[in-house]
């Protein structure tokens, strides 16, 4: 009797080890067949597929390409707020300078280099050839510089042109001044040229443009010149801001201007929309007509 127990609970514990070892292999084993680390299912509940992570992948790249275009637009508002701050700063400069001057404008006196190029003479708002220019020297002797003494508001955060022969050093400047304010007319004789701030008045001073930001391609000198007597494109205004120029006005007041045409060449206007671009321009500067006295 005994005898045939003992032979009982041996095959019981004989079963018992067949069903467990065949237990073992079937949880040792992966979706696909191959034998698992001894961590078991748990670790297969949790591993990743192949075409899951390939998913997940792409899932993060359409979110990249939603999320960077927008970002790269909130860089250039930025960098535009920046600049229409820079312009506001500079012709706060402008206007005080009549102030303690017998309401004289800035000085411009564009000349010109012995290699031909333009440049700004001494006595002016500002000095020299930006093209040219190593350092901010030439800004810290313009005769706006005692107003305001921070060389960053006469650059364009989106202005990313370098000094000639210098690739990797970026320009002191990105701004020009009217051709009309402040030129002695014995440069370049116009009517409309104006030397005292109390002279704008046709039209007025809310809508005479000051400074604006020039094409990186014709800034030299201090001077925007496109004048009218030219009928043509001289200088070009910059397209930075989503196609778009700041300028500054004669009141202190900036204003970002989108051009109809923005593939400008210097040049007589290659189609209409570039010929009202250019016109607009003169009607922002003071007229022919002479002031009262």
């Amino acid at each position: 009797m005994k005898a045939k127990c003992a032979q009982s609970g041996t095959t019981n514990t004989l079963k018992k080890m067949k069903t467990f070892q065949e237990s073992e292999r079937k949880t040792k084993k992966t979706r696909s067949g191959h034998p698992m680390p001894i961590c078991g299912q748990r670790c297969a509940r949790n591993a990743f597929t192949l075409i899951e992570l390939l998913v997940v992948i792409a899932i993060i790249a359409i979110l990249a390409s939603l999320l960077l275009p927008a970002l790269s637009r909130a860089k250039a508002k930025a960098q535009s707020i920046k600049c229409l701050n820079n312009l506001r700063q500079l012709t706060l400069c402008w206007l005080l300078y009549p102030d303690d001057n017998g309401d004289r404008l800035p000085p411009q006196n564009p000349g010109s280099t012995v290699s031909g190029d333009m440049s700004s003479q001494s006595g002016s708002w500002i000095l020299g050839d930006v093209q040219q220019d190593l350092t901010s020297s030439n800004i810290e002797h313009g005769v706006l510089f005692p107003y305001n003494r921070s060389t960053a508001i006469y650059h364009c955060p989106a202005d990313k042109s370098t000094v000639t022969g210098h690739k990797s050093l970026l320009r002191t400047r990105s701004y020009s001044l009217d051709w009309y304010l402040g030129v002695d007319p014995k440069v370049w004789f116009d009517p409309r040229i104006r030397l005292h701030s109390l002279e704008i008045v046709s039209p007025g001073p809310s809508q005479v443009y000051v400074f604006i930001d020039e094409d990186d391609r014709t800034i030299n000198d201090g001077t925007f010149f496109s004048p009218e007597s030219w009928a043509m494109w001289g200088d070009l205004p910059a397209v930075r801001h989503a196609l778009r120029s700041n300028l500054s006005f004669a009141d202190g007041h900036v204003d970002p201007w989108r051009w109809q045409w923005t593939k400008k060449k210097s040049g007589p206007p290659v189609n209409p929309g570039d010929k009202q671009d250019l016109q607009r321009l003169w009607l922002a500067s003071p007229s022919a007509v002479p002031p009262l006295n």
